[in-house]
């Protein structure tokens, strides 16, 4: 049957503290909620205690963040999706953020091995006035250990209601897709990092020019691109062949904007250099 899993998590503000309050089904927990930053920010890490998701997995959260709140949510490593016997693994992610509200929706790498059937969504419903920054990165078999993705498929799905949908379904045996010049050109590793407003961003350009100075400085440059698909949303997309450098990419740019845009030092998760 596999494992149904569901979390539940609402932030508040109240004075000059973010609380928070979960609720949880089956094997998907946080932990104690943090405050490194101070009490206006709430640090949760996401837990999934059988470690790897199967086929016939179903795992849902949904997070709600009230006026003022402000939430980071990561997670205490990759996710990996195993070689299904025919069913397939769903994680689904619905993120809604209230007017005032900001959320930093941070999970570590998702890793697709060979024979995975699976589909990860990321839905997210912004209240004009709120904000947030995301990433997906997803890595293709595990090269390093000589076990790439030849069998298999992974379909996402990405999007901010209103303004910005990215669909997209990877198979093993399409080879134009992950091999090809048009396609992606043999690199296992995809990222992809967005800022995201209820409203049309006013300092769109701004967050524009500065997640390309620091692109334009990094090994990854030709492999990396920022956007700005619709005036709610600046995109970083990014190829590479291992998720280190991928994510270090990732953190830079999302340290970038964190200044900018909401005036806030590069507070990195203790979890993340564990």
């Amino acid at each position: 049957m596999g494992w149904h899993a569901q979390l539940k998590l609402d932030y508040r503000r109240d004075g000059e503290h973010t609380l928070a309050h979960d609720q949880h089904e089956g094997p998907l927990r946080v932990l104690q909620r943090l405050y490194p930053e101070g009490p206006g920010v709430c640090h949760h890490v996401v837990l999934h205690p059988p470690g790897g998701v199967v086929g016939g997995d179903e795992l849902h959260l949904q997070a709600t963040l009230t006026e003022g709140s402000h939430a980071l949510i990561t997670t205490p490593g990759a996710t990996r999706f195993y070689r299904s016997e025919g069913q397939r693994a769903l994680q689904s992610v619905r993120l809604h953020v209230h007017r005032g509200a900001r959320l930093e929706w941070l999970p570590m790498e998702a890793l697709a091995y060979s024979g995975c059937l699976a589909h990860s969504q990321v839905h997210m419903d912004l209240a004009p006035g709120a904000e947030m920054m995301g990433w997906d990165v997803l890595a293709l078999g595990l090269p390093a250990a000589q076990q790439p993705f030849v069998q298999g498929r992974f379909s996402q799905q990405i999007e901010l209601r209103g303004a910005w949908l990215e669909k997209g379904v990877i198979a093993a045996t399409d080879d134009t897709l992950l091999h090809s010049a048009v396609g992606l050109a043999g690199q296992g590793v995809l990222a992809t990092l967005w800022f995201a407003a209820g409203q049309a961003l006013g300092q769109r350009e701004t967050l524009l020019d500065v997640a390309r100075q620091v692109v334009g400085g990094d090994a990854l440059a030709r492999c990396a691109g920022v956007t700005s698909p619709q005036p709610s949303v600046v995109v970083l997309r990014v190829l590479a062949q291992r998720v280190e450098p991928a994510m270090a990419l990732l953190v830079r740019v999302r340290a970038a904007w964190r200044q900018v845009a909401w005036q806030l030092a590069d507070h990195r998760p203790r979890i993340w250099s564990t």
